[in-house]
């Protein structure tokens, strides 16, 4: 092909590219400063969860349809730590890196040169990026931070990477830590540039270091720190509203889109995670996002739908089928706590029903 002709197609190719971008644009809302209303839903459902909300420790709940907010509760403004609703953004985080080379999921901690205090046994050191990205590392070293599933883990090298599901902070922990190292940057100064300011976090504060006390080693055992979120109600609906939108905001790809598929289908279906990790009933795991992947939802609005999920009621929930978000927060733990089983047997029900 000469010049003019590769000039031509290009040219013909971008204005494809920006035709595709002008048409996604006219199909989908997105917020600007502030979200747009949503018109309302039957008052007496609302009056439903409304009450349900009342009745229990939720402090802020934003359901967003097709772009705009159907439903609010309580201080959707306040901010406070996500809990492990922070292990889906680590995921979202590293879309980015995987799709440019940065980093690669087969790469392992010891090509890596990543290592812990002790020292990681010669076949932890086999885990791959991809296997701690699945919670399936096989390393049962201590973790800086409690609340997880490591009092069911293995005896140390004795399951082979990638085979085993454990949900264990201490692969999440160095999802973190790798992602520094790979990058030369900071952990949150990697999540303003790449996520708070292309969506317009309207609470999140993008100055270095604001958040350098919401690193947590609690344990001391471990090298590796846990990188917690300080995120509004409001805030957290947009991380969601960017998953449900495949990455992209506006006409512009923050994500890949490839990426956003990839981390929010089941990797470990519900009956592994009952076994190894247990959780809820029905809830697989994808790449740090849990799946409703049990039988009791796949006749529902829940078919294809997955969740972030933190300690005390910090949820974000992704409907596709209904072009949903749910963002539900319960701020100042532990003396408030709103429970996964609450939150998806009573409260998620009561939020299908305002678009049923």
């Amino acid at each position: 092909m000469n010049r003019r002709g590769f000039l031509t197609t290009l040219g013909g190719g971008l204005c494809t590219l920006a035709a595709a971008d002008a048409a996604f644009a006219a199909r989908h809302t997105f917020p600007a400063a502030d979200w747009a209303q949503d018109d309302p839903p039957p008052a007496d459902r609302a009056a439903a969860l409304q009450a349900i909300l009342a009745s229990g420790d939720s402090t802020g709940v934003l359901v967003i349809r097709r772009g705009r907010v159907l439903f609010e509760y309580g201080d959707v403004r306040a901010t406070s730590y996500l809990a492990s609703a922070r292990k889906s953004l680590v995921s979202m985080l590293y879309g980015r890196y995987v799709a440019d080379g940065t980093v690669r999921l087969d790469t392992s901690l010891r090509e890596l040169g990543f290592d812990d205090i002790g020292g990681l046994l010669p076949a932890e050191l086999e885990a791959t990026v991809g296997d701690l990205l699945a919670a399936r590392s096989g390393v049962y070293h201590r973790a800086a931070n409690l609340g997880d599933a490591s009092d069911r883990a293995p005896a140390r090298g004795s399951v082979r990477h990638g085979r085993y599901f454990l949900y264990n902070n201490w692969d999440f922990n160095a999802l973190g830590a790798i992602l520094e190292q790979v990058t030369g940057r900071g952990f949150y100064d990697i999540f303003t540039a790449d996520i708070a300011g292309p969506i317009g976090l309207q609470d999140w504060n993008p100055a270095s270091g604001a958040y350098r006390d919401a690193i947590r080693n609690d344990t001391g055992l471990s090298r590796h720190p846990a990188h917690h979120f300080v995120l509004s109600t409001r805030d957290m609906a947009r991380v969601g509203y960017l998953m449900l939108r495949r990455g992209r905001w506006n006409d512009h790809q923050v994500l890949p889109s490839a990426w956003v598929r990839r981390i929010s289908r089941t990797v470990t279906p519900a009956a592994e995670v009952a076994r190894t990790s247990q959780f809820v009933d029905g809830l697989g795991y994808g790449l740090l996002w849990w799946t409703f992947d049990g039988e009791a939802f796949r006749r529902t609005p829940l078919r294809g739908a997955y969740t972030a999920s933190g300690a005390y009621g910090q949820f974000i929930t992704v409907i596709p089928r209904l072009d949903l978000v749910v963002a539900h927060k319960t701020a100042v733990p532990p003396a408030r706590n709103v429970g996964p089983e609450a939150y998806i047997g009573r409260i998620l029900p009561a939020v299908l029903a305002l678009v049923a």
